[in-house]
């Protein structure tokens, strides 16, 4: 007799043997007791957590007839009748599953509904499941549209899918919808511990909490694991094993980071690496054991009374939550989580874990939250959460009609640092809603913070400029020159146009040599001559343009973003409210002239 793998041999027969999914199990359960069944449902769930076979289960309860073969709907299918052994068999008649990812389309679906009007054979219901229902064409789900909605009493339609978001809503309103769960590591460790138990095969605690992980919330992979592990093994599972198997990274090198890192040790964490490439562990498995032990340390830290006692690395992991402080956990879950996903970018995955935990190393908090006795980092180390925050204030200013209103923004002290004594406290600098606020004579006497000032524009004006300046902008107006001889225009500067010549001469003088390709300057000489509606010669020359339109625009935008902020910085409320905070200011770009 050939093998039956595990996944296969301990399906579970009935709703009983089901683990991981008792909200559905007691949904489905109270519904065939009550006799209130629906004509369609929707199994939704990642891959190996039971839909096809609630779905089995489902049809087992409807139509089996029990032991004496006079039973009825039940939600407890007794496994020995005719309809329950060829239901488990795959060769109940009425009980038809249809694989949507190779049976796409209008074609499959329309030749199952044609079956759908001839009542059940053997059993007391027609049960139609369909797999991955997702993957059904658009003209497929149009088909079955109306069949799902109204079929007739002895039809049942299941429908399964791992991605619910591609299944129309037109399917979804149809159906009742059950979400399945990823189940927990510790519900399948279990679980592995017991079919291994029927199985007569020893295994370690620690091997099945390695194969636990690994599955994912999917027990069929679980299994298959298992499977693969006592083949690996010769029959019996050891921790180590399993863990080369894996590929996964001992527990102990994610604790020598940690020491590490409490130790502010950049050496040992340069060792640990290399111990990892010379043993071929992967990076991101280490990324991956270290957020374990400090979600694990957190948790500790946040509630002590929280570690498992029959978890073998609890002691460790409560070791290392004393070497830390909370924030600083934080800091290095985050800093793994992230650190994984910048592994592929770097040359190879080893720099890129050195480079991921030097940031670590490099990124420590400074203040009461970290550990007597750890080094201090300067001002430039400590993480952005950890510096001073800016607060802005919205400020009701009746500024002059044009300029758009500013943000003051005051920069608030960080967390934890203890005014000076001479300071009052930064609670009895707000003012009350109904208070007017004056500057003070100590205040008046300061010298106020200079606006901000626009970076100056390089402009020296000549005589043809402006009429340069003139005609470039009826160019523009009227559309019609295209865009790379407008910048021609734009950049040029004027040196020769006599406008009593015939035909016109007109010399320009430009920098970039694109701009003097014949093609711009052929566009623009016609543009010219459409405007003066005379004849003109166009020369261009190289050299730089001292006054060109473009110079002239920044100028001109130059001197409103000045006068707009003067206007601004000299408002009345904005020196009060500077005044009021010391260290507040005019964001450099926020005043914005209309």
């Amino acid at each position: 007799m050939s093998y039956v793998v595990l996944a296969r041999k301990y399906r579970p027969p009935n709703f009983e043997a089901l683990v991981g999914q008792e909200h559905v199990v007691q949904a489905l359960a109270n519904a065939l007791t009550q006799r209130r069944l629906h004509h369609a449902y929707l199994f939704t769930g990642t891959r190996g957590v039971g839909k096809t076979t609630i779905s089995r289960i489902l049809a087992k309860s409807l139509n089996c007839t029990g032991t004496d073969g006079q039973g009825g709907i039940t939600a407890h299918p007794c496994g020995v009748c005719d309809a329950c052994r060829d239901i488990d068999a795959g060769r109940f008649i009425d009980y038809v599953e249809l694989d949507a990812a190779s049976n796409r389309g209008v074609d499959e679906i329309s030749q199952l509904l044609d079956q759908a009007v001839y009542k059940p054979v053997l059993g007391r219901f027609k049960v139609y499941m369909i797999d991955e229902v997702h993957m059904l064409s658009t003209t497929a789900f149009n088909a079955m549209l109306k069949t799902l909605e109204e079929p007739p009493e002895y039809l049942k339609f299941v429908l399964a899918t791992t991605d619910p978001q591609k299944v129309p809503p037109t399917v979804l309103s149809r159906c009742l919808q059950f979400n399945l769960r990823p189940m927990a590591p510790q519900t399948v460790q279990e679980h592995l511990a017991a079919v291994l138990a029927q199985e007569r095969i020893d295994a370690e605690p620690g091997a099945l909490r390695l194969l636990a992980r690994a599955a994912r919330g999917s027990m069929r992979d679980a299994l298959s694991l298992t499977d693969q592990a006592i083949a690996f093994g010769a029959g019996a599972l050891a921790e180590d094993g399993v863990r080369r198997m894996l590929g996964a990274v001992d527990r102990g090198h994610a604790v020598r980071i940690v020491e590490a890192v409490a130790a502010a040790d950049g050496a040992a964490l340069v060792g640990v690496v290399d111990a990892l490439r010379g043993l071929g562990l992967s990076a991101a498995g280490t990324l991956e054991e270290m957020a374990a032990l400090l979600q694990q340390m957190a948790l500790l830290q946040a509630v002590p009374d929280a570690a498992d006692a029959d978890d073998p690395d609890a002691p460790q992991a409560a070791r290392l939550a004393a070497l830390l402080a909370a924030d600083e956990t934080q800091l290095l879950y985050s800093i793994a989580l992230h650190g994984r996903a910048e592994l592929g970018l770097a040359p190879d995955e080893y720099s890129g874990l050195v480079m991921v935990l030097l940031r670590m190393l490099a990124f420590r908090p400074k203040g009461e939250g970290a550990k007597a006795g750890a080094p201090a980092l300067p001002v430039a180390a400590v993480p952005a959460a950890a510096k001073p925050r800016r607060v802005v204030v919205a400020a009701p200013l009746a500024a002059a009609p044009g300029v758009a209103q500013p943000a003051v923004v005051a920069s608030a002290p960080a967390a934890r640092v203890p005014a000076p004594a001479n300071e009052p406290p930064p609670w009895l600098d707000a003012p009350f809603e109904d208070e007017v606020v004056e500057p003070s004579a100590a205040t008046a006497r300061e010298p106020a913070p200079p606006p901000f000032a626009p970076p100056s524009v390089e402009f020296t004006p000549t005589a043809l400029g402006a009429r340069w300046a003139e005609l470039v902008q009826r160019l523009n107006d009227a559309g019609s020159v295209s865009a790379f001889a407008r910048e021609l225009a734009m950049q040029a500067q004027c040196t020769v146009l006599d406008e009593q010549a015939a035909p016109v001469r007109c010399r320009l003088r430009v920098e970039r040599e694109t701009l003097r390709a014949a093609a711009p300057c052929e566009k623009l000489q016609a543009a010219l001559a459409d405007a003066l509606q005379r004849a003109v010669r166009l020369e261009v020359e190289a050299g730089p343009a001292d006054d060109s339109p473009a110079k002239r625009e920044a100028a001109e935008r130059a001197r409103r973003q000045a006068q707009a902020e003067q206007i601004i910085h000299d408002d009345p409320l904005v020196q009060a409210l500077m005044a009021q905070y010391k260290t507040a200011r005019i964001v450099p770009g926020s005043v914005k002239p209309h």
